[in-house]
């Protein structure tokens, strides 16, 4: 069984208090009383159902009553019944103004106020099953955005995951081209970064400056299919030795390509272009100028940089000043000019770069 509907008797008077409670309580509600409308605003936080206002009261009319209860917090959309005896067209008005439902004669009569208490008591009912449905709404919105909050958690963190795999392995196989040299163990760490520097410098997004951070270090997996006898040869190469080891810019490429990874198909193009030269001697294509993609162009300079300044099975180290001379003569013949510039305008970085990936001695 339902519980009865609670409602709040309001008025000065005690025995219209009391006629309405014995009328109220007989027609099965559950009734309250308040004297003035004080003590009326002060129980409306008891949960009542409906409030039945007399007007002409001391203190605070009915008027505005009505008015702060429609102001206020605690329950400001409850029914309110107007008991008056006034029937003037502007004394009705000004109720409906201060937020009344409906209204009822004074004196009472027990049927009007059946079917009219009856009515407001639906309108609270309806009122209560539609927050009830908005806060069930509310909930099941809440339970399923923390699903979906929680789902796209575990999907971020598993991309991230295979972001970070992907990444490792990369590495790994950047290490795989260098590790029969272990002069050279630091090479790929210090060519990802100078390539990374010289992408930041020219102001590349910043996804495309972790790409080639990434990518880079591969420039030289190809290597991996170049005979020992020449790859770690201590002297100069014959003719036909070095057309053989111009092939690994090739052999990275077939190595590298046909992937949908975004850093392998970068690696890729790092691994065929870096080897191009700005007035087009270089190999494996003889690019020229821009025709040169922008990445292998920036691998260029690092790689060279690095190899000049590393030990090789075929040389000592040379100085950075040595070696920045070097590329200095280099500019605009073998390297892109405006690049090799910002490498150039970046020295205290590139030096930096250089001290924390320095080769065990």
């Amino acid at each position: 069984m339902s519980k009865p509907k609670r409602i709040l008797v309001v008025d000065d008077e005690i025995a219209n208090c009391e006629l309405l409670e014995t009328m109220l309580t007989g027609l099965g509600y559950e009734v309250e009383t308040a004297h003035d409308g004080f003590q009326a605003l002060a129980q409306l936080r008891l949960d009542y159902d409906l409030v039945v206002l007399d007007v002409m009261m001391p203190g605070l009319d009915g008027f505005e009553v009505a008015r702060k209860i429609r102001e206020g917090a605690e329950c400001p959309d409850i029914p309110i019944c107007m008991a008056t005896a006034l029937s003037g067209k502007e004394d009705r008005l000004r109720a409906v103004e201060a937020g009344a439902n409906d209204f009822i004669s004074k004196p009472v009569e027990l049927t009007e106020l059946r079917i009219r208490i009856a009515s407001l008591v639906k309108i609270k009912e309806g009122q209560d099953a539609l927050k009830r449905h908005q806060a069930e709404l509310e909930a099941n919105v809440a339970r399923r955005t923390e699903s979906l909050r929680l789902a796209l958690k575990e999907t971020a963190e598993a991309r991230r995951s295979v972001y970070q795999a992907q990444l490792e392995t990369i590495e790994r196989l950047a290490l795989a081209a260098e590790y029969k040299d272990e002069d050279t163990a630091f090479h790929v760490k210090r060519m990802g970064r100078y390539c990374h520097l010289i992408a930041l410098k020219l102001g590349l997004p910043p996804q495309e400056c972790e790409v080639i951070l990434y990518a880079s270090p591969m420039h030289d997996v190809g290597k991996i299919g170049i005979p020992d006898a020449i790859l770690l040869k201590p002297g100069k190469l014959t003719e036909d030795e070095w057309v053989i080891m111009k092939t690994h810019a090739g052999i990275g490429g077939m190595i590298l390509g046909g992937s949908s990874s975004q850093l392998l198909q970068a690696g890729e193009l790092i691994a065929l272009s870096h080897h191009e030269k700005w007035d087009g001697s270089g190999y494996p294509n003889g690019l020229s100028g821009e025709a040169i993609p922008l990445w292998g162009r920036i691998a260029a300079i690092a790689d060279v940089f690095d190899a000049l300044t590393s030990r090789r099975p075929y040389k000592e180290p040379f100085s950075n000043e040595k070696a920045l001379g070097i590329m200095t003569e280099g500019r605009g013949t073998h390297f892109d000019p405006r690049l090799l510039d910002l490498f150039m305008a970046s020295l205290d970085e590139v030096l930096a770069i250089q001290e924390e990936y320095r080769d065990p001695e």
